[in-house]
């Protein structure tokens, strides 16, 4: 079931990729974006991970924190996407309970619907090439942006697998618009480019 803005944001305890321990409460007081990616070797995940990377030091001066979820083992996701030496903590979840927590869905139609997208051009450009699925690989990825108070402020469930919530949203959350919606496409998409077929 998704999870609505000014709900609680549903607590967890899980182990990150470097061994620490990393509960909701925790982030009591801060801003935090929660994101569930799909497996550790997709390419539009991994250029998600790379655009969050090129301008966290502003995010994280706003204070904002972030913490990525994949549906890979902790050892393939701190070689494969840690390789990108991300500023903030991944974690591997394989049995997705945090996931169910908080609605992550599947959708076969949004599998299909993001094999074709401008964005993969990108992502292949970075290097960013497909690797073996682990987990559903029809999994949407989805981003929370949690309050201090640990409600949820925005709640974004993609459409298809190449889709992430737009940078504007979580910087007017971080202004204070709480829920702000940017008026901003939902995709992040290469201008100009031509669909690319990919194997995502």
């Amino acid at each position: 079931m998704r999870l609505k803005t000014g709900s609680p944001a549903p607590p967890f305890e899980v182990v990150d990729t470097t061994g620490r321990i990393r509960r909701l409460e925790d982030y009591r007081g801060k801003r935090l974006l929660l994101s569930f990616y799909r497996y550790a070797a997709c390419p539009y995940c991994n250029l998600r991970i790379h655009r969050l990377e090129q301008c966290y030091d502003d995010l994280a001066a706003e204070g904002l924190n972030v913490l990525a979820f994949f549906q890979s083992d902790s050892d393939r996701v701190d070689r494969i996407v840690g390789e990108q030496l991300p500023p903030f903590p991944l974690v591997g979840e394989p049995e997705r309970a945090v996931y169910g927590r908080y609605g992550v869905e599947s959708s076969t139609l949004g599998f299909l619907a993001g094999l074709v997208k401008p964005t993969a051009i990108v992502a292949l450009s970075k290097g960013f090439l497909p690797g073996k699925m682990e987990g559903d690989k029809r999994l949407l990825p989805a981003d929370f942006l949690i309050g201090p108070d640990l409600r949820i402020a925005d709640a974004f469930y993609a459409k298809d697998i190449s889709q992430h919530m737009p940078l504007s949203r979580i910087r007017a959350f971080l202004a204070g618009g709480r829920g702000a919606r940017a008026q901003a496409a939902p995709v992040h998409h290469l201008e100009g480019a031509s669909p690319a077929v990919s194997a995502f």
